[in-house]
């Protein structure tokens, strides 16, 4: 729990980043840290903007004032117009345990979201957990797996290059 007079605030605290999905026309595709420092550097971009911040304050300012429902509905309104979520959980660094039994590892996902395509990811003493999931029919699953995997191997065998 967070003390009363700590700095950071307590519970979900919910903003928005609207992200382009990144096309392969412009960038170097046979370099797989070339595009994700493209990505990241984006994003870290975009956090900073003046945009996420003012979202967060739209979002507490009806909740507070025309409640919870109608900050729902705008929420809901905007992700209508995506395609695709991707959402994250700071996690716990040291090992956890319910009722004296340990907890190896947690996803998390939300449902009842409008997008066909939702990536969800969790950190859990020091390792990323990623978890997807899609509408029915959308994709096919194996072949999603399939292409996520092979995604993860080339990052991780492109960050292991030229190191000793």
């Amino acid at each position: 729990m967070t003390k009363p007079d700590a700095e950071s605030p307590w519970g979900n605290q919910f903003g928005f980043i609207h992200v382009s999905v990144p096309t392969r026309n412009g960038l170097d595709n046979n370099d797989p840290l070339k595009i994700i420092s493209k990505v990241k550097r984006l994003i870290k971009w975009k956090k900073r903007s003046l945009g996420v911040f003012l979202t967060g304050q739209l979002l507490e300012t009806m909740r507070r004032f025309r409640g919870p429902e109608v900050a729902a509905q705008y929420i809901h309104s905007t992700l209508k117009n995506t395609s695709m979520t991707i959402s994250n959980l700071i996690g716990p660094k040291e090992k956890m345990s319910l009722a004296d039994h340990p907890v190896r590892n947690f996803h998390f996902m939300v449902v009842g979201v409008p997008q066909s395509l939702t990536i969800t990811m969790v950190s859990y003493m020091g390792k990323l957990k990623v978890a997807m999931g899609t509408e029915k029919g959308f994709i096919d699953s194996k072949l999603l797996t399939t292409c996520m995997e092979k995604a993860f191997k080339r990052i991780y065998e492109a960050s292991l290059e030229g190191k000793p």
